[in-house]
């Protein structure tokens, strides 16, 4: 392994289920020798991507959290629709709000307005999911690059409960109807009791950059009266995303 190879691995091995760990932990993780680990942990500490506290643990830093606030496809798109995602959550009263985008063959959420009393959901601000069964992950695969599609609808789909779709030519024309239609509808397919509808965010060159949606407890509402709401916010960020370019310049097969 490089050095660079190294350092990342070390930044790796963060989790949100973890996010402070030894030096032993961090060896154990990346399979890195432990006067490895200690030489470039310091490093790192030094230079302020991990943090090292008082039980000897070590944390991420907050300069990572400076270098990933310049993606332009992380803040820059949020900083943008924030204002709508929040006109979105007030006129709707729905418990989750999502802007989220596709890094390759995974769907990152980059916000997440949510109600005192919504239904448990596994998304987090920062959160990356390998599936698209989402009404956002639905929205960014079915405007995806044709490759992309069948590369993931080429390997097995995960059955998260008895709606969620597997099979790949329904799933297919599932996408045909989010391009035709342009929203989506995820019917208890991540969730028992969670229903969400999304809606495509383009960027000035046309583009599908990013995708908003709402999620609620299922059978409380029609996705029919939502859809409209969701269309109209994802179209006004459409347009303050073309007033400020700049601000979608990343393509979204970065991998």
């Amino acid at each position: 392994m490089s050095v660079t190879d190294k350092v990342l691995a070390l930044l790796g091995a963060f989790s949100h289920e973890e996010r402070a760990l030894t030096l032993t932990e961090l060896s154990q993780r990346t399979g890195l020798s432990l006067p490895t680990v200690h030489r470039r942990a310091a490093e790192l500490v030094a230079w302020g991507a991990l943090e090292r506290g008082r039980d000897r643990r070590y944390r991420v830093g907050l300069r990572l959290w400076e270098v990933a606030a310049l993606a332009p496809r992380g803040h820059g798109i949020r900083d943008v629709a924030l204002p709508f995602l929040q006109g979105l959550y007030d006129v709707t009263k729905q418990q989750h709000i999502h802007l989220s985008v596709r890094n390759h063959m995974d769907v990152v959420i980059l916000e997440r307005l949510s109600a005192p009393n919504a239904p448990q959901v596994l998304s987090r601000a920062g959160g990356r999911f390998g599936t698209f069964a989402t009404g956002a992950g639905l929205v960014l695969l079915a405007h995806a690059p044709g490759e992309v599609r069948e590369e993931y609808l080429s390997k097995p789909l995960v059955r998260y409960t008895e709606e969620t779709v597997t099979d790949p030519g329904r799933l297919r024309s599932m996408l045909a109807a989010v391009r035709r239609d342009g929203y989506s509808n995820s019917d208890r397919m991540m969730a028992t009791d969670v229903h969400c509808v999304g809606a495509p965010i383009y960027g000035p060159d046309g583009t599908v950059e990013a995708a908003v949606s709402i999620c609620f407890r299922a059978g409380t509402q029609s996705f029919h009266e939502l859809a409209p709401s969701v269309r109209t916010a994802a179209r006004r960020i459409t347009q303050a995303l073309r007033a400020e370019p700049e601000k979608a310049t990343a393509r979204p097969d970065a991998k």
